[in-house]
């Protein structure tokens, strides 16, 4: 397996169908839609559709509904991140090697353009019902769009990140520090792997172990991001480092330091990498993306 050429491959595909599905920046609101492809098509590395997609191949799923689901995901990551650059947040100015959206449109619109990318994710998922075939499907799809939801929302993404704002400037144990980095980071990852199989109609079991999965590497991916944060170029990152220190961010580096982490992150990886080896079918690109996490400078 090429595994270079194969993410390539995938990743443009993936790239392809999210641009059909772009809202057309025309009307009275072009401004605001400018804004959110402006911040869509930034680039990045499409791992949340990724996941969703081999996982979706994991219980060799053709629902129809699978590039809906996939942008969805990725206009919430989009978003959340729109809004953790923000003045009242990050404060940061650059994102993936050009101008934030709040530094290039202004900063309301740069809000404005958060709260359309949520709203437009929703509308696509709601829009996936309409592919459904029949009634398993149709079951499927609401088991999806709840998972989807429910691990962007307060339950999950979003309660890390309130975690996260309230204890800048002050010590974490490591309980907080574990609740901000699984809801903040994994929640989504778990959904990507969740939805994929729901999709493809995997048994709870399953998709259990899919959440588990999620969380192992969502937790590594934010440990290594810490670490890039600390070792990384701004050429590397596409945006400012140090910016955890800057903010008064705690991370698991500032915790455990950075041996005791990479350490940490790897043993997490390995975990999902045995998780997922233990399904009937086996993925193998799937397994080397999880793997290709860890030595990321991206």
């Amino acid at each position: 397996m090429d595994f270079q050429s194969l993410l390539k491959t995938k990743t443009e595909a993936i790239e392809e169908q999210i641009r059909a599905l772009l809202p057309k920046e025309e009307g009275f609101q072009k401004t605001v839609i400018s804004a959110m492809n402006y911040a869509v098509l930034a680039g990045g590395k499409r791992l949340r559709p990724l996941f969703m997609g081999e996982a979706h191949g994991l219980f060799q799923g053709n629902a129809p509904m699978l590039p809906h689901f996939q942008f969805a995901l990725e206009c919430i990551h989009t978003y959340s991140l729109i809004h953790d650059d923000l003045p009242a947040l990050d404060n940061d100015e650059l994102r993936r090697g050009r101008p934030s959206t709040w530094k290039q449109f202004g900063h309301a619109m740069g809000i404005l353009a958060g709260d359309g990318l949520l709203n437009y994710a929703a509308e696509t998922a709601s829009g996936a019902f309409l592919l459904c075939r029949d009634h398993s499907e149709l079951v499927n799809c609401a088991r999806a769009e709840q998972v989807l939801f429910g691990k962007s929302g307060v339950y999950g993404m979003l309660g890390g990140q309130v975690l996260d704002v309230e204890a800048e400037g002050r010590a974490v144990d490591k309980e907080e520090l574990f609740f901000i980095h699984a809801n903040k980071t994994a929640a989504l990852i778990e959904a990507s792997l969740m939805i994929g199989g729901i999709l493809a109609g995997a048994d709870e079991e399953s998709v259990l172990c899919l959440e588990e999965a999620g969380r192992n590497i969502g937790l590594a991916f934010q440990i290594q991001d810490d670490i890039l944060d600390m070792t990384g170029t701004e050429e590397e990152l596409g945006k400012p480092i140090g910016s955890d220190e800057r903010n008064g961010k705690n991370t698991y580096v500032t915790l455990f330091g950075p041996e005791k982490s990479k350490e940490d992150a790897e043993a997490m990886l390995e975990r999902a990498i045995r998780l997922l080896q233990g399904f009937p079918a086996r993925n193998e690109f799937l397994e080397e993306l999880v793997r290709h996490l860890i030595g990321r400078r991206h």
